[in-house]
C-alpha cells in the first residue's frame, strides 16, 4: 500500500490558490464599452491603449506560473509536515494573490510618467516572495521534512535561490524609483531566462 502524502489537502489548497490568482490578472484587462467605439479603427485604438495590460498580464502570468512549478517541486521533497511549514505556505500563497494588484498598476502606468510607484511595487512583492522562500526552505530543513539527503541539499539551494531573488528584486525596486521602464525591461528579461531554464532542466 503506497504511504499516504501528508500535505495532499495542503496541495489541493495551494493549487486552488494559484489557480484563482492566475484567473485574477485578466479580470482587469477589458475594452472600452461598445456605446463609446464608433468603428473598427476605434476599437484597433482601444486595442492599442491595453497592450501594457497585456503585457502586464502576460508578465504575471509567467511569474505566477514559475512560482506553481517551482512550488510543486517543493513539495515534492517534503514527506512529513509541521505547523511552521503549513503557516510559511501561507506566506508564499500571500505573495502570489497579492500579485494582480502590480500587475494592474502596471497596465494602467507603465506607460506614464507615473510609472515608478508601479514597478516599485511590482520588484518589492517579488522580493517579498523571495524571502516567502527563504522562509518555507527554512522551515522544510529545520524540521526535518525532507524525504532524504538529497533532497535537504536542493531544498537548501532553493533557500539560497530565495535570498538572491530578494536582493535582485529588492535591487531593482530601489532603482524603480530613477529608470522605471528599464527595470520594467530587465525584471521581464530575468523571468524570461527563469522560464527557460525551468523548460530545460530535466527533472527526474
Amino acid at each position: 500500500m503506497a504511504d499516504e502524502n501528508v500535505n495532499a489537502r495542503l496541495e489541493a489548497f495551494c493549487d486552488a490558490v494559484f489557480a484563482i490568482a492566475l484567473t485574477l490578472l485578466i479580470i482587469d484587462i477589458r475594452l472600452p464599452s461598445p456605446s463609446t467605439i464608433n468603428d473598427s479603427a476605434g476599437v484597433w485604438l482601444a486595442l492599442k491603449h491595453i497592450l501594457p495590460s497585456i503585457f502586464a498580464f502576460v508578465l504575471s502570468f509567467i511569474v505566477i506560473l514559475i512560482t506553481w512549478v517551482n512550488h510543486h517541486a517543493c513539495l515534492k521533497l517534503v514527506n512529513k509536515s509541521s505547523s511552521s511549514f503549513i503557516y510559511s505556505n501561507g506566506f508564499l500563497l500571500l505573495t502570489v494573490v497579492f500579485v494582480p494588484f502590480p500587475t494592474a498598476l502596471i497596465g494602467d502606468y507603465l506607460l506614464t510618467d507615473h510609472a515608478a510607484p508601479a514597478v516599485f511595487l511590482y520588484n518589492a512583492i517579488l522580493a517579498i516572495q523571495g524571502i516567502a522562500w527563504v522562509f518555507l526552505c527554512g522551515t522544510v530543513v529545520k524540521n526535518n521534512l525532507t524525504k532524504d539527503e538529497k533532497s535537504t541539499a536542493q531544498t537548501r539551494v532553493n533557500r539560497r535561490n530565495g535570498y538572491f531573488a530578494f536582493a535582485v528584486y529588492s535591487l531593482l525596486a530601489i532603482i524603480a524609483f530613477w529608470f522605471p521602464l528599464v527595470v520594467a525591461v530587465v525584471t521581464t528579461l530575468t523571468w524570461i531566462f527563469w522560464l527557460i531554464l525551468g523548460i530545460s532542466i530535466k527533472h527526474g
